[in-house]
């Protein structure tokens, strides 16, 4: 079961997860992840990934997908958190060469 959590920082998009993204996840992702930024007009996400301990192609899918949505618009995702058994996955999908890693919400808000 999947928790998705989002608010505004510093005109960037925060979405904080708990739970797994997997294939039942990936959809709610997408929808909440897509009208939030349709309605702030975000163009940076930051994925807050402490509460994740798996996912799957679902999720790495998904969040590919927002990477090219926003990517055109100059826009980046960062990541936060992100559990040794997920960063592992995140590296072996190739997802690390397009994600920015940072240790806290403050630190890829700072450096972004």
């Amino acid at each position: 079961m999947l928790k998705l959590v989002t608010v505004m920082k510093q005109g960037v998009l925060v979405v904080r997860l708990t739970g797994e993204l997997d294939v039942c996840g990936a959809n709610e992702f997408r929808a909440v992840v897509d009208e939030a930024l349709e309605a702030s007009g975000a163009k940076h996400i930051l994925l807050n990934m402490q509460g994740v301990s798996f996912i799957d192609s679902s999720g790495l899918g998904v969040i590919l997908g927002r990477y090219r949505q926003i990517a055109p618009l100059g826009g980046k995702i960062l990541v936060v958190h992100l559990a040794p058994q997920v960063q592992r996955i995140f590296e072996l999908a190739g997802l690390m060469k397009i994600l920015n890693i940072y240790q806290s919400e403050d630190q890829a808000l700072e450096l972004l």
